[in-house]
């Protein structure tokens, strides 16, 4: 894949990566892929505006190379500190010596921390302007989305918001970049949202900050640092943050995400009883096993979604514990203020209601309902747990009262 073209003298110069198995080492991307954006400002001034990771180094500077010697670099723009967007920063400083890095203040210390590289390092502040004869550079300031370091860089000539983490998405580029260029678009605001819930949800005011800062400047392309580059459409990906960063008040859709795990059948049966208690709401469902799904995928649901209903047994006079520990990463995402229903089976005695508790207390979730039962659910448990379903979703879709 070469260097293509976004404006005349701008290129993409990024890297896809389908062989990572996890990004940041937690969410996985095996069969999703990611891209790693990075883009060459091809002026008189020659400027890189943020890197890829170290174990794609090759194709990096083979795209950087089709347009320009790498030597000749001027500048080297680093928008966010995290290895998969500055990895290959060390070997570039070497071959670009006089290459100035720019970056905001709280970048200087990791830029030295991460790489040992202080010389010729620059910290750019807000509203500061970089003229690279031809074309000009405006940086704004973006802390939390997702470090407190990051920025954006904005080329004004063109209109084009190199916007780093913010906008990004999961999802390698499938022989095209831009937004305009795909039918499989569904896939791409899939794992945008996926992205979302799992890199930035936790950050949702900073993300409504930067957004309400940006509306005051003209954008015609967005160029994040992963996923598509949006030349078609850029306010759809700006119009899907915004909401996605409005759930952390409004706590989502009218909506319910079921949870479920079992040991031996018992709560699954039970499962399906409370499933259709809640399908004969109408209301919108989606539903996980809690084992064998990675709570990647599960946080997107639940983000979204106003409410959440759990079926986990007991586990040793404790809480199943899959479920325990995916409520232990909803917190960690700060997935709080939702509306809650729990049931589940137990042996010779409970015990994971008295865990779960505590649980729902530090994510500030409300119980709604629960009930839990001894071994098999006999047909009255079936009736609860229908009932249960049909009470939880009567109660989403009325807005909670």
């Amino acid at each position: 894949m070469p260097a293509i073209a976004i404006e005349p003298d701008i290129y993409w110069v990024g890297v896809n990566d389908h062989i990572t198995d996890l990004f940041e080492g937690l969410w996985p991307i095996t069969r999703e892929g990611v891209s790693y954006n990075s883009y060459l400002i091809n002026a008189d001034k020659k400027a890189v505006v943020d890197l890829a990771k170290s174990n794609k180094v090759d194709e990096f500077f083979d795209r950087i190379s089709e347009i320009t010697e790498i030597s000749g670099l001027d500048y080297i723009i680093l928008n966010h500190m995290e290895p998969d967007h500055t990895g290959v920063l060390k070997l570039l400083r070497e071959l670009a010596p006089k290459a100035e890095i720019l970056c905001s203040v709280k970048a200087v210390p990791m830029v030295k921390n991460f790489f040992k590289i202080s010389d010729n390092v620059r910290v750019v502040t807000d509203g500061e302007e970089l003229d690279l004869g031809g074309k000009k550079l405006k940086f704004y300031m973006t802390p939390f989305i997702h470090w407190p370091e990051t920025m954006m860089t904005y080329e004004t000539g063109s209109q084009i918001l190199f916007s780093c983490d913010g906008f990004g998405g999961f999802g390698s580029l499938q022989g095209d970049i831009f937004d305009g260029d795909y039918t499989d678009f569904e896939f791409y605001e899939k794992e945008a949202l996926r992205y979302y819930a799992n890199i930035v949800a936790s950050f949702s005011s900073q993300v409504l900050k930067a957004i309400n800062r940006l509306s005051e400047i003209p954008v015609s392309i967005i160029a994040p640092s992963h996923g598509l580059v949006w030349r078609n459409n850029p306010g759809r990906i700006i119009e899907l943050y915004k909401k996605w960063a409005e759930y952390a008040s409004s706590h989502g859709e009218p909506a319910v995400t079921v949870i479920y795990g079992s040991m031996y059948g018992n709560t699954l049966a039970m499962m399906d009883s409370v499933a259709q208690g809640l399908s004969s709401t109408g209301i919108s469902v989606e539903m996980f096993d809690v084992a064998r799904t990675h709570g990647s995928y599960i946080l997107p649901s639940i983000w979204s979604k106003q409410g959440v209903v759990l079926g986990a047994p007991t586990y040793e006079a404790r809480l199943f514990p899959p479920a325990a520990h995916f409520l232990d990463l909803a917190e960690r995402k700060r997935m709080g203020h939702k509306k809650f229903a729990y049931f589940g089976s137990y042996g010779w005695s409970g015990g994971a209601r008295r865990e779960l508790d505590q649980r729902i207390e530090s994510l500030k979730w409300e119980m709604v309902d629960a009930f839990d039962f001894a071994g098999g659910s006999t047909l009255d448990d079936f009736r609860k747990g229908e009932l249960l379903g049909k009470k939880f979703g009567e109660l989403i879709l009325s807005g909670g009262n």
